[in-house]
């Protein structure tokens, strides 16, 4: 069995980091799969979807620091000069990020560690809103 959920969230670009585990969750208790897999993708090129600890060092400062460090926002760009535009580091970050994961589902809930929550991190330079897919596949 498949089931296909959407969330749909308001983000303020910027490297801009969304706990989604909670929207998650509430699409699995509207949905009859107890046992599978669950994919959770983002659409779009410039934003990610992984997993961290959910907290302020990390949120407010590391992984932004981090991103910066790997694609510098006034980095010299190609994608920039191409398309005049500015988020080439934007298209940059998500890319080695990647737009999903998959985390296994079992007795209805994700199988994520203690401390471990799913993130949206927003890479581009406006806010924008994002369209999560959330994807079921079991019995």
């Amino acid at each position: 069995m498949v089931e296909t959920h959407s969330i749909e969230v308001a983000s303020k670009g910027n490297s801009h980091i969304i706990d989604l585990t909670e929207l998650v969750g509430e699409c699995l208790e509207r949905g009859k799969i107890n046992n599978g897999t669950v994919t959770v993708f983002v659409v779009g090129s410039t934003a990610s979807i992984s997993t961290t600890e959910y907290e302020p060092g990390l949120v407010n400062q590391d992984l932004r620091e981090g991103a910066e460090r790997f694609a510098p926002e006034h980095g010299d760009y190609l994608h920039e000069k191409t398309w005049n535009d500015d988020n080439g580091h934007s298209h940059v970050r998500a890319t080695f990020i990647g737009p999903s994961i998959t985390v296994p589902l079992v007795s209805g809930r994700l199988t994520l560690g203690t401390w471990q929550q799913i993130i949206l991190l927003d890479f581009d330079t406006r806010p924008r809103d994002r369209q999560i897919v959330v994807q079921v596949i079991g019995e």
